[in-house]
Order: C-alpha cells, then structure tokens, then sequence
C-alpha cells in the first residue's frame, strides 16, 4: 500500500518508531513451521488516519503537530502509569495525553473537540489490505486473536465498524490485566487464550517498540510496518516484515511450506 506525503505526516502522527525487514529477505530463521494462531495488535488492523485527519480539520495547520505530540503523549503515559503502579486505561491516558498536548501547543481544545478526536477512536476501520487477509488465513485454518493496549470498548467499535463481527476468535485488551505492552504478562495473554505453545503462535504488531517486545517475550514475530521507518534498537529485531497483511499471508504460507 503507497502512502503519499500527506498520508504519511498524518500516519506519522501515531509517533511509533518502526521499521522494515522485506518478507523477501526470508530472514526468519527461528520461525515454527507449526503456525496455528496469530495474534494481532489493534493497529495492523484498524486504520487509526481518520483520527488524525480529524485533527487537521479541527485545527488547520496544526493538525500533524497537535497528533504527533499527542500520540507520544499516549504511549509514554501508558508506560509510566504501568511503571508506576498507577494504571489508568486506555481512553483515560489518551484523553489525558490530547488535553496535555493541546495546552503545550497553546491549542484552543474546546470540549467539543475534544469528544470530536476522543470519540473518532470508536469509528475505526479496516485498512483496505486487511478483510481478503484474514479471510485468506482464516480459510487456512490458521486462528486469529487481537491483543491490544486498546479498552475492549475501543476494540469493539472498530470490529464491528469494521464488519468483522466473528473474525476474532479471542479479542484481548490488556486492560483485563491492569498493564500495558510491552509487559511480558500482556505478550502473554495471547498464549492463555489461545492454549498453545509460544512457537505456535505469531504475533503482529504495528509499532517498532511492540515488534522487540513480542521478540524478546519469544513470538515469531511479524512486523507490519506500513511507515517503512528503521527497526527500533532494543536489542531484539522481528523475524520478519512487510507493509501490509498480503506480505502477512505470504510470509505465513512460506512458514507453512518450510
């Protein structure tokens, strides 16, 4: 999927870290050849551009800046309270990261508009690459599962925005444990749902930092990595990457084949 230079400052704004390993490279070498689930973070899934867009359109001229700020924002808050002992969900600290973000920026953040980039969290969809995909590895009998920082509210919404009502066999917010990703006992949810090995399960994330930690818990790990950005230095790369859920089903099949 090419993302042109406006899509990508708006994608940008999520403020992750990523980075790309081709599926041609065939740089997996770890990889079970006994797949049978996947599990998936929200983001490969669910295009969160119209969230920003929205930001755009809300303050023109801003909108990249105000997203950028906000999305890091988001995720430092989710790491910290969790370090901290002071969790609070996934909406809480995103609604506290757009309200800090908007004061730094000197940003006039009404409370309507506020509701307006808060609540464009829960008409999430599909990116376009994704519903053959997943037919594709669900006709393979391989098992889905999202495991996501997201509230099951936010999950929810964006399932059945998306039509996907049934697709997932086990949807999994790590609020249900109180932390966030990339906590070991979040990557590990994935293996108490589904009842299997590590091995058998491949985990997909959308962001750099997410890709190492599913690595490092010991996931065959697939990057999606729809910015072609570098791979985070954390000490663990992932097995393998593409832009989009086509390279997904390729690499599974290669996996299969091997």
């Amino acid at each position: 999927m090419k993302l042109y230079r406006r899509e990508f400052l708006h994608i940008a704004a999520v403020g992750i870290t990523s980075g790309l390993l081709t599926p041609n490279s065939v740089a997996w070498a770890g990889t079970s050849q006994n797949i049978k689930a996947i599990a998936f973070d929200a983001f490969p899934i669910f295009d969160p551009r119209p969230v920003f867009e929205l930001a755009e359109r809300l303050f023109p001229g801003r909108g990249a800046e105000l997203s950028y700020a906000w999305r890091t924002r988001q995720f430092e808050y989710q790491w910290l309270r969790a370090l901290s002992g002071r969790y609070a969900d996934f909406w809480q600290v995103t609604e506290d990261a757009l309200v800090f973000s908007g004061e730094m920026l000197k940003l006039d953040l009404t409370p309507d508009k506020r509701t307006q980039l808060m609540d464009a969290y829960l008409r999430l969809k599909a990116w376009p690459d994704v519903p053959p995909a997943l037919q594709l590895l669900k006709s393979a009998g391989v098992r889905l599962a999202l495991l996501s920082n997201a509230t099951n509210n936010i999950l929810g919404s964006a399932i059945k925005h998306s039509g996907f009502e049934g697709v997932f066999e086990h949807v999994l917010s790590t609020d249900m444990i109180k932390t966030y990703k990339p906590d070991p006992r979040a990557y590990r949810m994935a293996i108490d749902a589904f009842k299997l090995n590590r091995e058998e399960i491949i985990f997909v994330p959308f962001a750099g930092w997410d890709a190492a930690g599913a690595k490092s818990f010991g996931y065959t790990t697939f990057w999606v990595n729809r910015l072609n950005l570098p791979v985070e230095r954390l000490g663990a790369a992932p097995d393998a990457a593409g832009r989009d859920l086509t390279d997904l089903v390729d690499f599974v099949k290669a996996a299969r084949r091997a």
